[in-house]
């Protein structure tokens, strides 16, 4: 009988346990069941809920509350502890996400990429990039929830999902009565006036100067007489107010390469302000760029990247790093490579610009190839291919096999991939009238130090350089192999030197200087075309020099020379580099039927890259 009565009690218990966990299934069922189409709908949106529930809420709620309590808290006790049995996939911050099967790999991608160890945070920001299956909501889910260093990684990574970068933050509202315009200039105003060269007070003051004559035309108070100036005020159109504009933005990229003063624009509100302005005028390339070269001054210090990530100037450069633009995505890439001290160790500083690789590559790099323009030359411009070539055609911009406008970053790149191709940019004139700054008057041997230390921050020297310049470019590259060699600290660049190619180089001196000379009244020659005369002891010393100092080393050097004369203008013309001033006595010397701006611009790959790639190769 006590045996009947038990077997009732228990039948009892289990009869009564199951009833109670199957209301309990079926009320936690009912409690978390969802309309699916709103779930969708969230999936969508760009943020993720935290769900929360105030202090005076939680209350006791009776039994079937409380053994609900429980029973999720042994839910939680089994996967935490089957979680240590597969080595904790989930930990730290991540501890408490409740997610779906098929999120696992987002949120284990999303812990892998903050492990202490730096491989596996960039095999993570790889797998990251290489995903292309995802739903839209787990980009987003990436986007939220990676930390800095990730989400410039996946900005570097040439395959990543664009949906992996939020739109960047809302801009503050401009003040009342207030214009960009106006903030651009009260920016450059509270900047300090400390620590500044002749050249950035000139651009300082040129661009206040501007901006209140261009100010006061607007509001009638310029050349009124009598009137309300409005007529004045309105002839000046669209025109002013871009002007006034590059000239301060040319202020700021000089104060920007100061790294105290690149504080006060952080502070000033500059980031946002600059985002505005690049929003703005999004087609308009050259204020872009300006813009571009301010971002990428800030970055070199380390302590503003994070305000360069909140601000969202990372989801921006992203954008432009894909555009097929060449100048545009170099400006990009040298911010964000900056920005960058995950993969990248060297710092590219003002006019240095890495033409190849310009993101992240498993690629060893083998050797550096360094690209120096001459006189009125450009980092990109002077090496794009022969003009006449040129389809006008809006395909010519995507396909690059038919026309390129920078044959390093299309050909060179393409075919020897374990380079890195960097083309370095600097001001320079043929006349003091057309210089962009009156008082600056720099010598090639200012510019190759100036050079030279801009390199040498950018790792040059750490593994075989290979230089190839045009006109003065070679000068200075022979300049800066000078003081290398004299500089125990830079002994490697000088032991990495592998090969030089010169591009009607003026070894002996230019006839464009004897020229000026003659027409001074008309070209008021500038410094650096004073320097090129045949009768400047500078030239001649340095000539002399170099050769005693190459002669004992195996270095390869190729010289190309132009054999037909160049327009200067409309009525000059002139054959600039004569094929004995291009003769440096060392190496080859190779005359090409084109004239002296045409000597570096191919018009085919083939029909150039016979003897250049034979240079490079070694």
């Amino acid at each position: 009988m006590a045996e009947g009565n038990i077997i009732r009690l228990t039948g009892s218990l289990i009869l009564g346990g199951s009833l109670f966990l199957t209301y309990e299934v079926l009320a936690l069922k009912k409690s978390v069941t969802l309309d699916t189409q709103v779930v969708e709908r969230e999936k969508m949106k760009s943020y993720i809920y935290v769900h929360t529930v105030p202090a005076d809420k939680v209350e006791s709620h009776g039994l079937a509350w409380q053994a609900r309590k429980e029973l999720h808290k042994a839910v939680r006790k089994m996967l935490a502890a089957s979680a240590r049995v597969l080595r904790s996939p989930f930990s730290d911050s991540f501890s408490t996400v409740d997610i779906e099967d098929h999120d696992c790999a987002v949120w284990l991608l999303l812990r892998k990429s903050r492990e202490d160890t730096k491989a596996s945070r960039l095999e993570a920001v790889r797998e990251m990039s290489e995903a292309h299956h995802w739903h839209d909501y787990q980009y987003r889910i990436i986007a939220q929830a990676c930390d800095p260093r990730t989400l410039i990684g996946l900005a570097r990574s040439k395959e990543s999902d664009r949906r992996f970068f939020l739109p960047p933050p809302p801009l503050p509202s401009l003040k009342e009565d207030s214009s960009t315009e106006e903030e651009l200039r009260r920016l450059l105003a509270s900047l300090p006036q400390t620590e500044l060269d002749e050249c950035l007070q000139y651009f300082t003051s040129l661009a206040l100067s501007e901006s209140s004559q261009s100010l006061a035309a607007q509001k009638g108070g310029l050349w009124c007489f009598g009137g309300n100036g409005l007529p004045y005020a309105e002839s000046f159109g669209e025109v002013p107010s871009a002007t006034v504009e590059m000239f301060c933005l040319e202020a700021i990229v000089k104060h920007s390469e100061i790294p105290s003063h690149c504080d006060h624009i952080e502070a000033g509100g500059g980031l946002q302000l600059l985002q505005r302005l690049f929003r703005l005028h999004k087609d308009c390339p050259t204020v872009q760029r300006s813009i571009m070269r301010i971002i990428g001054n800030m970055a070199l210090n380390e302590r503003l990247h994070p305000a360069i990530v909140r601000s969202g100037w990372v989801s921006m450069l992203a954008d432009v790093l894909k555009s097929y633009h060449i100048m545009e995505a170099s400006h990009a890439a040298r911010a964000l490579a900056n920005l960058d001290r995950e993969t990248v160790c060297e710092k590219y500083e003002d006019g240095v610009y890495v033409l190849h690789p310009q993101c992240r590559t498993s690629q060893p790099i083998k050797a550096d190839v360094l690209f120096i323009h001459g006189l009125m030359g450009a980092a990109f411009k002077t090496w794009r291919q022969h003009d006449s070539e040129r389809v006008l055609t809006e395909s010519a911009e995507v396909d690059e096999n038919r026309y390129t406008t920078c044959w390093p970053k299309t050909w060179l790149a393409k075919d020897c991939p374990a380079l890195r191709i960097i083309s370095v940019e600097y001001d320079t004139s043929l006349s003091d009238w057309r210089a962009r700054c009156p008082m600056e008057r720099k010598s090639i041997a200012f510019r190759s130090n100036e050079l030279l230390s801009k390199l040498r921050a950018a790792g040059v020297g750490d593994r075989p350089v290979i230089w190839i310049s045009h006109s003065m470019g070679g000068l200075l590259v022979k300049k800066m192999l000078l003081e290398a060699s004299r500089n125990p600290e830079l002994s490697t660049i000088i032991n990495n030197t592998r090969g030089m190619i010169f591009y009607s180089v003026p070894h002996h001196g230019s006839r464009l200087a004897e020229y000026s000379v003659n027409i001074r009244y008309l070209l008021f020659p500038s410094l650096e075309v004073k320097e090129l005369s045949k009768d400047s002891p500078a030239l001649k010393a340095l000539h002399d020099d170099f050769v005693e100092f190459a002669k004992d080393k195996n270095f390869q050097v190729l010289n190309f020379v132009e054999t037909k004369p160049t327009f200067i203008g409309s009525m000059i013309k002139l054959h600039i580099v004569p094929v004995e001033s291009a003769d440096l006595g060392i190496g080859d010397l190779i005359p090409v039927d084109v004239n002296h701006l045409d000597i570096c611009k191919p018009k085919t790959k083939d029909a150039f890259f016979v003897s250049t790639y034979s240079t490079v190769h070694l």
